[in-house]
């Protein structure tokens, strides 16, 4: 807010009056961008009140805001019948790797285009999921990650999401973690194969016993 000229008495780097009629000047515009804000925020309310269990059950997602509702329930309408299975909205949004196979070798690991408004939200809901470390997803873009890359795991969690968009939102209930557990429980037998194979590389060798209960 420099202006080069000096009233007599002052000397670079004093706050003059000019620097207080900008700073104010300035000041007055966050208030009015405040107020804009607020105004329309009223507003957006006032028209999802009816929604108000639908943006609920979305809050219940991982990485899902309020505001991130709010977005989901205006870009889709909220409506789930439009949407024949929850893969028919993760292929409207974009989230779905495309398929272009030629004797079962898959030729391309590409996204559609789809909504961009909720493709771009599902990618910062993805990053906020998955810092949860003892969740589903994060174990999952883990396991993705370690084989196809970090870039190509975010998408599978936003596929993930936008499954569970489409479910919360059809089924009317919230969404249910998994847990961190999940894919060792789903099947133990690859988890101590993995073990056994990571211990072996170590030069150890392991040996699982059921624990029997007191």
């Amino acid at each position: 807010m420099t202006t080069g000229v000096h009233e007599p008495g002052e000397t670079p780097g004093d706050f003059t009056p000019h620097h207080a009629f900008m700073v104010r000047h300035y000041l007055d515009q966050i208030d009015h961008l405040n107020a804009t804000v607020a105004m329309f925020d009223a507003r957006i309310a006032e028209l999802l009140a009816a929604q108000q269990h639908d943006l609920d059950l979305l809050d219940t997602i991982p990485g899902i805001s309020r505001l991130a509702a709010e977005i989901v329930i205006a870009e889709t309408g909220g409506d789930m019948a439009q949407f024949a299975t929850a893969h028919h909205l993760a292929s409207w949004i974009g989230v779905c790797p495309g398929q272009s196979e030629s004797a079962g070798v898959n030729r391309s690991g590409r996204t559609r285009h789809g909504n961009t408004n909720l493709k771009r939200l599902l990618g910062i809901a993805a990053m906020a999921a998955v810092r949860n470390k003892d969740s589903y997803l994060a174990v999952f873009y883990r396991r993705i990650a370690s084989r196809r890359g970090a870039k190509r795991a975010l998408v599978a969690v936003m596929h993930k999401l936008a499954i569970a968009i489409w479910h919360v939102l059809h089924d009317q209930a919230p969404y249910r973690e998994l847990g961190a557990g999940y894919f060792t429980k789903r099947n133990p037998e690859r988890a101590m194969r993995r073990m056994i194979k990571e211990a072996n590389s170590l030069g150890l060798t392991l040996r699982f016993e059921p624990i029997t209960a007191a």
